[in-house]
């Protein structure tokens, strides 16, 4: 018979990193019944008939988030046999105000206090023994990340749901308690003994999804209501206050008898660290250095050579000249040839060229976040956007999208406020993605000399065009308000754990290396085909000997004229840009593709491909002109993003208008600042073109409503 453990605990107290150790590779991650929250499962290592099942990080089992209300209804609906609650034990106090609302369900539960090694290496002294003789449960110390004592925990939460004994519920002051234990016996008398509890306190609380469900006459609730407002009246306080503040004074007085702190009053090292990183004046100018040292590592440096060798000697010098040697021989005909290592290794090579310097980003992301300073940068954020009317939880997609889109959209669930979270959604698309990373290393390789500033830019192209529509669409009816609160564990710093870095840098290379083999290979014969077939003196194939203009180019320069504002009209440019909306990947894809068939030496590894084929993309595509390059990386990395991402934005707005609102809105702006980029740009360089007229309108439409008065503002 199935056993079901049900993991419990703050963000940031290390469950994740316990449920990966408990299950391995037996997971499998869904979306909740009804909601978009993601659902982690699996089967406990050694023993399958023990289900584990992740539940979201929160602060509380009061209704009030997606994660919240999904672990509440998961806890009171389903009634796992037993909860692992899994407590930071450098955040104890903070920890237990969750641990008071899980002992009144009724479960049988277990206590994992987290990075105790921490706790023993600032030394200070939980004491295990008090604290489970008050919780009446067994508490056990754990370090997640160094694997100490977490097979004790599963298997003292497995004895504690065969034993079915259950943990103490404090007991609130006189006045309180008694109207609770009015509650019990005046409505939920009913229900199984150990679920009483828990229903009277949330009905003390006035909890509208426990009254709703309940289904109470009306002549009852008003009975029920003259205990609380008496409660209210002796306490000068509501009841929801009053039952947080009992709860803390229990806490409080359980961390005199359990928790003894070696220096109180002394910083820590992480406190003394976050002094400087998240000081206001120096905590954004840190941010900046750090991401262009990683921009110098993974996209100059280290990435360029990684780059250079991918492209020059693994496909230019050995895998083309190879394959392309091999066909001949064997007697493939000129088209198949030409198909194979122009259309598909051309293409799928120059995206997999750059899998080397995007691993390294991965990485050194990963381990910014895994050693928490990325932590520090959400916070940091928030007093920035909380002044353009923006919450900080806004942030945290944006860090999720720097390796995806997907699921950075889809971490906009977190916020409370709809209005907010509409907003991320319709911005999170900005930030630059693993699959945007090639377009800016292109460009820079291309026309900037490798430039780490190009990638760097534009990392914060995307964090500024996130503050400015955020300031511009706050001032619409449809999302005014008051930003959503920002609460947020800062979890110790600590050296990062290989396992996980590199658990989260492979998942990300290799969701990108997945689209390289299936997306880009498609996309890869679709161009091929298209640009070596003419209907010029009727349907042929193009060679040296009948040439004419290929199909791709007519398609191209129909809607190249779109682009000639933004300064990169050419149809080789615009058939790249329309096939970004595929995959954001397929941009350097077809550049790659036409590259190497506008160079045949290239294509027979006759000269140094790398070099040769970024000429060919700087004067051809670009016709030399740096700027011009910019404004194409410019809009690309700003306008609608990648199919998948679409998808997203569909499944979190739930509406097709908002969805096509969110695409508007992101390609419009792309645009608006492409032509603002490259007009002005021209005129600064000493030209001029009409266009500047219509870029100058854009621009003055732009800051009109970037200041305008919000009307909506509330005071």
């Amino acid at each position: 018979m199935s056993m079901r453990i049900a993991l419990a605990g703050n963000p940031n107290s290390g469950k994740t990193t316990l449920f990966n150790v408990l299950t391995g590779s037996n997971q499998y991650v869904g979306n909740w019944p009804g909601v978009t929250v993601e659902k982690k499962e699996g089967k406990l290592k050694k023993n399958d008939e023990i289900i584990v099942t992740d539940l979201p990080g929160i602060y509380s089992l009061s209704p009030f988030t997606p994660e919240e209300v999904v672990a509440r209804n998961y806890l009171v609906g389903e009634r796992p046999d037993a909860i692992l609650n899994i407590v930071d034990g450098t955040n104890l106090e903070r920890n237990l105000y969750l641990t008071t609302q899980l002992a009144e369900l009724g479960i049988p539960m277990v206590i994992a206090i987290n990075m105790m090694d921490v706790v023993r290496k600032n030394g200070d002294n939980i004491n295990t023994d008090e604290l489970a003789k008050a919780l009446g449960c067994r508490v056990v110390e754990i370090s997640a990340l160094k694997g100490d004592g977490i097979i004790e925990a599963a298997d003292a939460a497995i004895e504690a749901a065969k034993a079915g004994q259950l943990t103490h519920r404090h007991i609130f002051s006189g006045a309180v308690e008694h109207a609770i234990a009015h509650l019990e016996e005046a409505a939920v008398h009913g229900l199984p003994e150990e679920q009483q509890r828990w229903y009277a306190v949330k009905l003390f609380e006035r909890d509208e999804k426990v009254i709703e469900q309940l289904n109470l006459p009306q002549t009852l609730l008003e009975h029920i209501e003259v205990d609380i407002a008496d409660v209210e009246s002796e306490k000068d306080d509501d009841a929801v206050s009053i039952i947080i503040n009992e709860r803390y004074d229990y806490i409080t007085a359980l961390m005199g008898r359990c928790y003894k702190k070696k220096n109180p009053g002394r910083l820590s090292v992480s406190d003394k660290i976050d002094l400087v990183v998240t000081n206001r004046i120096l905590a954004l100018p840190i941010f900046a250095v750090v991401m262009w040292l990683v921009y110098t590592l993974s996209i100059g440096t280290v990435g360029d050579w990684t780059v250079g060798f991918m492209n020059d000697t693994l496909f230019g010098e050995w895998i083309i000249p190879w394959v392309t040697g091999m066909l001949e021989q064997i007697g493939c005909a000129e088209w198949l040839v030409s198909l194979i290592a122009d259309g598909i290794i051309g293409g799928v090579g120059a995206v997999l060229g750059f899998v080397p310097q995007m691993l390294i980003l991965f990485l050194l992301l990963s381990l910014l976040e895994d050693c928490g300073y990325m932590s520090r940068v959400a916070f940091v954020m928030d007093r920035l956007f909380r002044k353009f009317g923006l919450s900080g939880k806004s942030f945290i997609p944006m860090l999720v999208a720097t390796g995806c889109g997907v699921p950075g959209i889809m971490a906009s669930r977190t916020i409370e406020s709809e209005r907010d979270r509409k907003i991320t959604v319709m911005t999170t698309g900005f930030m630059v993605c693993g699959a945007k990373t090639p377009i800016v290393g292109l460009i820079a390789a291309a026309l900037f000399d490798g430039g780490a500033w190009v990638a760097t830019l534009a990392y914060f192209v995307g964090i500024a065009a996130v503050v400015v529509s955020g300031i511009i669409l706050k001032k619409f009816k449809a999302f005014a308000g008051k930003p959503a609160p920002f609460v947020m564990e800062l979890p110790a710093y600590h050296a990062p754990i290989p396992a996980n870095v590199l658990r989260t840098t492979w998942e990300r290379g290799w969701s990108f290396i997945k689209r390289a083999g299936t997306v880009i290979v498609a996309a890869g014969i679709l161009i091929w085909v298209l640009n070596s077939l003419s209907f010029e003196g009727g349907f042929h194939y193009i060679t040296e000997e009948v040439g004419g203009a290929s199909i791709l180019e007519v398609l191209g320069s129909v809607i190249a004229f779109l682009f000639v504002p933004l300064g990169f009209g050419r149809w080789q440019a615009a058939v790249a840009t329309v096939l970004g909306l595929v995959a954001k990947e397929e941009v350097v894809g077809s550049f790659g593709a036409l590259s190497s068939m506008a160079d045949a030496d290239w294509a027979m590894g006759a000269v140094e491909s790398m070099d040769s084929s970024l000429s060919i993309i700087g004067q051809e595509f670009f016709g030399g002109s740096k700027l011009s390059a910019f404004s194409f990386m410019i809009f690309n990395l700003l306008c609608a993003p990648c199919f998948a991402a679409v998808g997203a934005i569909r499944r979190e707005m739930n509406s097709a208008k908002w969805t096509w609102a969110a695409i508007g809105w992101m390609t419009g702006f792309a645009y608006a600042i492409s032509i603002i980029v490259y007009q002005f740009g021209v005129l600064f360089t000493g030209g001029f073109t009409l266009w500047l007229i219509p870029a100058a309108a854009v621009l003055i439409g732009l800051l009109y409503l970037l200041f305008r008065k919000n009307k909506y503002e509330l005071k």
